[in-house]
């Protein structure tokens, strides 16, 4: 009975140990992360934030704790980045460690970690959809196709969710507002149905599958996926192959169709700026062929304009999370394993290091004395490091072709003078929207 006491204690006293080790260690992490304002239970800086303008209210903190701080959205803990400085220091010179896949909650409930006057957005989105479909899907859809046009809602419709107020509580309170009634419910129906859709496509290429002579993305996955069938740990597996297409799909037509539409109301705000890539466009291709991305190199003034435009469209201003993979020692701050990081994009565009006027829109921000196109260490619209956006050299491809192809034979016609165009956007979350708008192409 004495030894099996003794050894009860030897064991109680051995966890109590481990527990207070434990319990060490993470007070020791906690007290090396990030200043940052103070934070209340369950709803952690919610009282600080305004889910109308979060990357301004982050910016904000940011003026009293310098360019990497802490805060808590709901229970979530996240180490701020503002500035070209930290956010290209930790995604480029740390970029194994800052490399793991953080959390987008709305995508998140879907993805779960696996891969004459009209309103321009369709007109965009069915227009840039087309090029991604032809690649994921090897064909194109008719413009007027009734499922293509209810696949681009449900696009549009849940990306600007993310951009919504109610998106950024939905980021901080996730666990407890899917199971509540909302918008969050429409936008996870709009992500269903694409799924949906895309698992449809999947279950026709199978059927239809040549080993020999694949016609698509879908196919190609497909190939792989049999080649790797005695693989268990494989990541070419059907889950993978849905997901993957759908990531696909969707990021290649709202990334992209958006930043025309910003950049459309941009060139109608500044006629002079349209003007002179009229000007180039006429001297450089003419009117008598169409253009090809290798006019890009002797069009220098497009092509500022275009990466001003994407630089002050902002398109994912808090960019994507990311996580540490490790406990990682960062400035003067350890980050624990698992923390979560926002590498402020929108920062970075605006750096006043970098860009002498970084509220206005201004394409000589891309152009030296001599009038030649100059790149800018600060542009980071498609991030940078281990995770940043895959699609970079195809969506360079498209802005470059769709854009000039447009102005090519078309200038824009705004109801409103440009002087009462309004370039503030209709929302700023996870995503920035452009406020909606009607414009006319006038035949050149």
């Amino acid at each position: 009975m004495l030894a099996s006491g003794l050894l009860l204690v030897a064991l109680l006293s051995c966890l109590t140990i481990m527990v207070l080790m434990s319990v060490w260690r993470q007070r020791k992490f906690w007290g090396k992360l990030p200043p940052g304002p103070g934070a209340l239970p369950f709803i952690g800086n919610y009282l600080q934030l305004n889910t109308e303008q979060m990357y301004n209210s982050l910016m904000k903190i940011s003026e009293c704790y310098g360019p990497v701080f802490t805060v808590h959205l709901g229970t979530r803990r996240i180490v701020v980045l503002c500035g070209h400085e930290a956010v290209k220091e930790a995604l480029v010179d740390q970029a194994e460690e800052f490399s793991g896949r953080g959390k987008q909650a709305t995508f998140d409930w879907l993805f779960k970690g696996y891969g004459a006057f009209i309103d321009p957005t369709f007109f965009l989105s069915r227009t840039v959809s087309n090029v991604i479909s032809s690649i994921v899907f090897g064909d194109r859809f008719d413009y007027e196709d009734k499922e293509f046009l209810s696949l681009l809602r449900m696009m549009l419709g849940s990306f600007q969710f993310t951009a919504t107020p109610t998106g950024q509580l939905y980021e901080m309170f996730s666990s407890v507002m899917k199971h509540l009634p909302g918008p969050q419910q429409q936008a996870f129906k709009e992500l269903q149905g694409l799924e949906d859709f895309i698992a449809k496509k999947v279950e026709q290429n199978q059927r239809t599958l040549d080993p020999n002579s694949p016609r698509d993305f879908i196919d190609s996955f497909l190939i792989r996926m049999q080649e790797e069938q005695k693989h268990p740990n494989s990541e070419f597996h059907m889950k993978n192959l849905v997901m993957t297409t759908l990531n696909l799909f969707f990021a290649g037509t709202e990334t992209v169709s958006t930043t025309l539409r910003y950049g459309f109301l941009l060139l109608m705000k500044h006629p002079d700026v349209e003007a002179k890539v009229h000007e180039e466009i006429d001297r450089v291709i003419g009117k008598n062929r169409q253009p090809k991305f290798e006019d890009r190199a002797k069009m220098p003034y497009t092509e500022a304009v275009i990466h001003e435009i994407q630089r002050f469209g902002d398109m994912i201003p808090m960019g994507v999370a990311r996580r540490v993979t490790k406990d990682t020692k960062f400035w003067n701050f350890l980050l624990p394993k698992g923390t979560e990081v926002f590498p402020m994009l929108g920062s970075v565009l605006r750096d006043p290091k970098f860009f002498s006027n970084p509220g206005d829109f201004n394409p000589q921000h891309f152009l030296d004395e001599k009038g030649q196109f100059k790149k800018n260490d600060a542009f980071v619209p498609f991030s940078i490091g281990k995770r940043s956006c895959f699609g970079e050299g195809l969506a360079r491809m498209e802005l470059f072709l769709l854009l000039t192809n447009i102005m090519q034979n078309f200038r824009f016609k705004s109801p409103q003078s440009p002087k009462d165009i309004d370039m503030s956007p209709k929302h700023v979350g996870f995503a920035t929207i452009p406020r909606n708008y009607t414009m006319s192409f006038m035949p050149r």
